[in-house]
């Protein structure tokens, strides 16, 4: 998501054929932190959707955005929606995501208990008759600038991929403040594909975000994944480009992400 992805074989030719990465969502990359106003949106536009080191836009810009209720008690709920490729998602235009967590805190250790519902509207992987629609468990751990996050597949089906139940990605991340309005941004993910294991992957991001007037924020990143094997190496779903010519991308190669965010 926000990533894995599953290849297949074309056919007889050897053409590798995808289906799955998982979704990240804006709720997911960094620790929750208590909302000034029980009510927020947020609205990004960003240079591509980046989903756990995979890029879900085939190399061209998304537009995001969402909605967040932050209950004073800890619980919280929200949705989260963005423009993907049907490049890289058969027949998807579109990622909706539906989550609830509570938060809570012992002293400076904080901890968090979630539900993530991911949706790919009119999307299905064609050759297995198999949609893109999955739902995790999560649960987090933050200390300080640090946090530590697990993500449990429950969903039968992910992303595309049948018999995945027990998928679990771990995220790893610390956001440091480094003063007059920019934050450091560090992750690093484990991805394992259950009954899978071949298409399991790890990624990282480096990046900084730029606190601008209220509301704004700038921001911009590194990322890349790599896969346990090269399966990773060569992606299509077998739609010919304007040439004529059957697409084919690496979504986990290295790129940079640019993004301007705006918060209500």
């Amino acid at each position: 998501m926000k990533l894995l992805v599953r290849l297949a074989l074309l056919s007889s030719s050897a053409l590798l054929l995808p289906a799955a990465v998982q979704a990240q969502t804006s709720a997911e990359a960094s620790p929750p932190v208590a909302a000034a106003v029980p009510l927020t949106a947020n609205l990004t536009l960003t240079s591509q959707y980046i989903s756990r080191g995979f890029r879900q836009t085939w190399g061209k810009p998304a537009l995001q955005g969402g909605f967040d209720y932050a209950d004073p008690s800890g619980f919280s709920a929200g949705t989260w929606l963005s423009t993907v490729s049907n490049r890289y998602i058969e027949d998807g235009t579109l990622e909706w995501d539906i989550y609830g967590n509570y938060n809570g805190s012992v002293g400076e250790l904080g901890y968090s208990a979630g539900l993530y519902v991911y949706k790919y509207p009119g999307a299905e992987y064609r050759a297995s008759h198999t949609t893109y629609d999955y739902t995790e468990l999560a649960l987090g751990l933050s200390y300080q600038l640090a946090y530590l996050k697990y993500n449990y597949t429950v969903s039968k089906e992910f992303f595309g991929i049948t018999n995945a139940r027990g998928t679990g990605y771990l995220d790893l991340g610390a956001n440091p403040d480094l003063g007059g309005g920019y934050t450091l941004n560090l992750h690093y993910g484990q991805g394992r594909v259950a009954n899978n294991s071949m298409w399991s992957w790890r990624d990282y991001k480096v990046g900084v975000t730029r606190q601008l007037a209220p509301g704004w924020a700038l921001s911009g990143a590194y990322t890349r994944a790599h896969g346990k094997t090269n399966a990773y190496d060569a992606y299509t779903l077998g739609i010919p480009n304007s040439a004529g010519k059957i697409d084919v991308s690496n979504p986990a190669a290295g790129t940079l992400v640019l993004a301007l965010t705006r918060t209500f």
